[in-house]
C-alpha cells in the first residue's frame, strides 16, 4: 500500500489545485499551475500579469532529495528585471534575472541563465511516504512582456559518496552543492576537488546542513569553511564539527579571477565597465576520502620523539665509550693532557717544522712571533696570564717590542700563522664570544613572543571565520589537531628544538672539560691547537632551537607575508656558522656580537622590504643589487687585508682619494701576476663571482620569494667558505 501511495496523493494534490485555480479564476495574473519535473515552461510576464507554478511530489522516509531550478530571459533591461521567487515549506529563495555579479572598480557581470539547487529539507522521521510542494513566482515590474523560460528538475546524484568520483560544472551564475553524510567508521574526511584548468577562479566552501545555502560570489563567505581554488582544493572535515553528521559541498565560480592570483580579463579595460554572459565554466571532480585516524597521530608522534632521542642515545653511547678509553689510559699511565677532551691525543708536543710556502694555521716551534717554543712546566706563567712564555727564534720583522705589538706589521706578513692572530688575552677573547650568546637570548625572547601572539590570532581568525585563504597550507597533507589547522607542519619542527638542545649539551661537556684542562694549568690546552671558545657554539645551538620555535609559528598559519618567521633565524643559522669558521683561525680579528646581530638586522630589514617592494618594484632590486655588491667589496677588502685596511689619508679631502687611488695601483697593477695573499685572493675572487651572480639574477629575474633568494645567498656563500677552509685544511 505504502508503493502506492505516492501516484494516488500526487494525483488528489494536482486535482485540488486545478479546483482552486478554477475557483479563484484561474488565469496568468497570479493563480497557481501545476507543473511537472523535466518539462520547459516559456512564458511573458509584466507589470499585470505573473506567473505562480506549483511542483509537487512525495518523499520517502529518511530521503533527502534535491530539486534544481533553470531559468533564462532573453531581456537586457535592467531597469525591468524578471524576479523569480520560490517558496518551500521552510524557506524562501530569490532571485532576478539578469543576475548581476560585481567585481573590481565597479565592474558588473550580468547573466541571463540562472540556475540554482533549492535547499532540501530535512528528512522526515514518519514512515510513510510525505507530500512535498514548492511554488515558483515569476514577476517583473515592466509595462512591456518579458519572455522568460523555466524548468524544474530532480537531482540523481545529489549525495556524495566515499571514496567515487564525481564530475559537474559550474558557472558564476550556476553554482553547485552537494551533500555528503559521514560513515559510521569514519571521523574525518579529505574533501579534495581538482580542476583541468586554472581560471576560472572559484571557492569550494563547506556548509552545515542549514537553509539557506550561500551558494553565491557576495555570500559563500558568510558561512562555513571556505577556500578559493585553481587547479586544486582541499579540506579537511571532522565529524565532531557538524552534529548532524552531514554536510554541505558548495562550489562557486568567481565573476573575476584576482582572488586566486589572476589579472583582470583584457576585454573590460578602460571604459567599458559592463560584461553579458562571460564565459566562465569550469569543469571541475570532487572525491571525498577518509582521513587518517587518532591512532594515525599517536603513532607519528611517537616515533618522531623516538627517532630524535636515539640521537640522544647515541651520543650518551659515545661519551661512555670514550670515558671508558679515557680511564683505560690513565690507568696504563698513558693518558695525555688534553684526552678528556677529545683534543690532543699524542703526549708530547708538536715539533715539526712548517714549510715554507704554508699559510697561516701551521703550528711551529719556530715561527714567527707567534710560534713559540713552550718553555718547561715548572717555569710556566699561570693560565690566563698576559706575559709571554715563548722565546723568539726566527721572525719576518723586528724583534722590537713596540714593531712586536704592531698589528699592522704581524697581520700583513705574506706567511701568516695561527699564533699570530692569537694574541690576545684568552679569557678576554672568551667573554667577547660569550656576548653572541647572551644577546642571542635576547633577541630570540622579544621576537618570538610577538610572533607567537601573532600566529594564535591568526588560528582564531581562520577558525571563527572559516577563511583557509589566510593560511597556505599543503591542504592535502594538513591534518588538523584540536584548534591546529595543520598539526603535523608544526610537528615536523620537533627536530630542530631537540637536536638543538642536544648539540648545547655536547658544547656544554667539551666547555667543562676545556674549563677543568685549564684548572689544571695544563700546558697542551694553553698552548697548542685551535684556540677553544664556546661563545659562538651556544649561540649557534640557541638559533638551530629557535628555528624549530619560528618555524612551528610560521606553520601555525603559513602565508607570504610572515614567512620571514620561519627564515630569520636560518640567516643567523649561516652567519653564525661563517663566523664560527672565520673565528676558528682568526679568533683575534672576528666580529663583534653587536656588529654581527646588527648585521644580520640588516638583512632581516632587507627581507622584509623586499616582501613589501620586491614583487613588481625595479627600484628596489636595483638598490638592493648595488648594496650586495657594495658589501661583498668590502668584506672582501677587510678579509684580504686581516681588518688593517684603513683610509686614513692626509686631512685634506684628496688625501682619502690618493689613498685608494695608491692601494689600487701597488695591489692591483704593480702585482697583477702574483696577489701577496694568494689563497684569500683565490677565494675572494670566487666568493664576489658567486655574489655578482646572485645579484644579477635578482636584477634580471625579480623572484617573487624574496626571503628564500636571501636565504640561497647566505647558504651558497657558507658552503663555499666552508669548501675553502676544507681545502686549506687539506693543503
Amino acid at each position: 500500500m505504502a508503493g502506492g501511495a505516492a501516484p494516488v496523493s500526487g494525483a488528489l494534490l494536482c486535482a485540488l489545485f486545478w479546483v482552486v485555480a478554477e475557483a479563484a479564476g484561474a488565469g496568468p495574473g497570479g493563480s497557481p499551475a501545476p507543473g511537472a519535473f523535466g518539462r520547459v515552461y516559456r512564458g511573458a510576464v509584466n507589470i499585470s500579469a505573473e506567473r505562480v507554478y506549483a511542483f509537487a511530489y512525495s518523499r520517502e522516509p529518511g530521503q533527502v532529495d534535491a530539486v534544481r531550478v533553470y531559468v533564462n530571459s532573453s531581456s537586457e533591461n535592467l531597469q525591468y528585471p524578471v524576479l523569480f521567487v520560490v517558496r518551500q515549506q521552510k524557506g524562501v529563495l530569490s532571485w532576478q534575472v539578469p543576475l548581476i555579479f560585481r567585481g573590481l572598480y565597479q565592474r558588473t557581470y550580468n547573466y541571463q541563465e540562472v540556475s540554482r539547487t533549492l535547499c532540501p529539507s530535512e528528512p522526515a522521521p514518519e514512515t510513510g511516504p510525505s507530500d512535498q510542494i514548492i511554488f515558483v513566482d515569476v514577476a517583473s515590474m515592466a509595462p512591456f512582456n518579458i519572455t522568460y523560460e523555466l524548468l524544474v528538475t530532480r537531482l540523481e546524484n545529489f549525495q556524495l559518496e566515499t571514496n567515487k568520483a564525481f564530475n559537474f560544472t559550474a558557472s558564476p551564475s550556476q553554482p553547485q552543492y552537494f551533500l555528503y553524510k559521514f560513515p559510521q567508521d569514519v571521523d574525518s574526511v579529505i574533501i579534495k576537488v581538482v580542476s583541468d584548468v586554472v581560471y576560472p577562479c572559484s571557492v569550494v566552501s563547506v556548509q552545515d546542513i542549514v537553509c539557506p545555502v550561500y551558494d553565491l560570489d557576495h555570500n559563500v563567505e558568510f558561512n562555513g569553511v571556505y577556500q578559493s581554488m585553481t587547479k586544486q582544493a582541499a579540506i579537511t572535515v571532522q565529524r565532531k564539527d557538524f552534529p548532524g553528521e552531514q554536510f554541505f559541498v558548495v562550489f562557486v565560480i568567481k565573476p573575476e579571477d584576482y582572488a586566486c592570483g589572476g589579472s583582470v580579463p583584457s576585454s573590460i579595460h578602460g571604459n567599458v565597465n559592463r560584461t553579458w554572459n562571460l564565459q566562465r565554466t569550469k569543469n571541475l571532480q570532487v572525491t571525498i576520502v577518509p582521513s587518517i585516524k587518532k591512532s594515525v597521530y599517536v603513532q607519528a608522534m611517537f616515533f618522531s620523539f623516538l627517532s630524535f632521542l636515539s640521537f640522544y642515545l647515541g651520543s650518551v653511547v659515545v661519551a661512555f665509550v670514550h670515558y671508558i678509553r679515557v680511564w683505560r689510559k690513565a690507568s696504563a699511565g698513558r693518558l695525555s693532557p688534553e684526552d678528556g677532551s677529545g683534543i690532543m691525543t699524542s703526549s708530547h708536543p708538536i715539533t715539526a717544522s712548517t714549510p715554507e710556502g704554508s699559510s697561516y694555521g701551521a703550528i711551529d716551534e719556530s715561527s714567527s712571533s707567534g710560534g713559540r717554543q713552550l718553555s718547561s712546566p715548572e717555569h710556566r706563567p699561570p693560565a690566563g696570564s698576559d706575559t709571554d712564555s715563548s722565546v723568539e727564534e726566527e721572525s719576518d720583522f723586528d724583534t722590537m717590542p713596540e714593531i712586536e705589538s704592531d698589528k699592522n706589521v704581524i697581520r700583513t706578513k705574506v706567511f701568516l700563522y695561527l699564533s699570530d692572530l692569537s694574541r690576545k688575552d684568552r679569557r678576554i677573547v672568551s667573554k667577547k664570544y660569550k656576548i653572541y650568546f647572551w644577546n642571542i637570548i635576547t633577541i630570540a625572547v622579544f621576537y618570538a613572543l610577538p610572533v607567537i601572539q601573532l600566529v594564535i590570532t591568526y588560528q582564531t581568525v581562520v577558525n571563527v571565520t572559516g577563511n583557509q585563504d589566510i593560511c597556505y597550507y599543503n591542504f592535502l597533507c594538513a591534518h588538523p589537531l584540536g584548534v591546529l589547522s595543520a598539526f603535523n607542519n608544526i610537528l615536523s619542527n620537533v627536530g630542530h628544538m631537540l637536536l638543538g638542545f642536544l648539540f648545547l649539551l655536547i658544547v656544554l661537556r667539551r666547555d667543562i672539560l676545556h674549563r677543568r684542562a685549564m684548572e689544571m694549568k695544563d700546558i697542551y690546552t694553553l698552548d697548542y691547537g685551535i684556540p677553544k671558545h664556546f661563545g659562538l657554539f651556544y649561540a649557534m645551538g640557541i638559533a638551530l632551537m629557535m628555528e624549530g620555535v619560528l618555524s612551528a609559528c610560521y606553520h601555525v598559519c603559513p602565508n607570504y607575508s610572515n614567512f620571514q618567521f620561519d627564515t630569520s633565524f636560518m640567516y643567523m643559522i649561516a652567519g653564525l656558522c661563517m663566523l664560527k669558521l672565520y673565528q676558528t683561525r682568526h679568533p683575534d680579528i672576528n666580529a663583534s656580537a653587536y656588529s654581527a646581530y646588527a648585521s644580520f638586522a640588516v638583512v632581516i630589514c632587507l627581507a622584509v622590504l623586499g616582501v613589501v617592494f620586491g614583487k613588481n618594484d625595479m627600484w628596489f632590486w636595483v638598490i638592493f643589487s648595488m648594496i650586495h655588491v657594495l658589501a661583498s667589496l668590502a668584506l672582501s677588502t677587510q678579509i684580504y687585508y686581516m681588518g688593517r685596511f684603513k683610509i686614513d689619508g692626509p686631512d685634506s679631502d684628496l688625501g682619502i682619494f690618493r689613498r685608494v687611488a695608491m692601494v689600487l695601483y701597488t695591489d692591483c697593477i704593480q702585482q697583477c701576476s702574483r696577489p701577496m695573499y694568494m689563497d684569500r685572493m683565490v677565494l675572494l675572487i670566487v666568493g664576489n663571482l658567486v655574489n655578482w651572480s646572485f645579484a644579477i639574477f635578482g636584477l634580471v629575474y625579480r623572484p617573487r620569494d624574496f626571503a628564500s633568494y636571501i636565504l640561497g645567498i647566505f647558504i651558497c656563500n657558507l658552503l663555499l667558505y666552508l669548501a675553502f677552509y676544507i681545502i686549506m685544511k687539506v693543503k
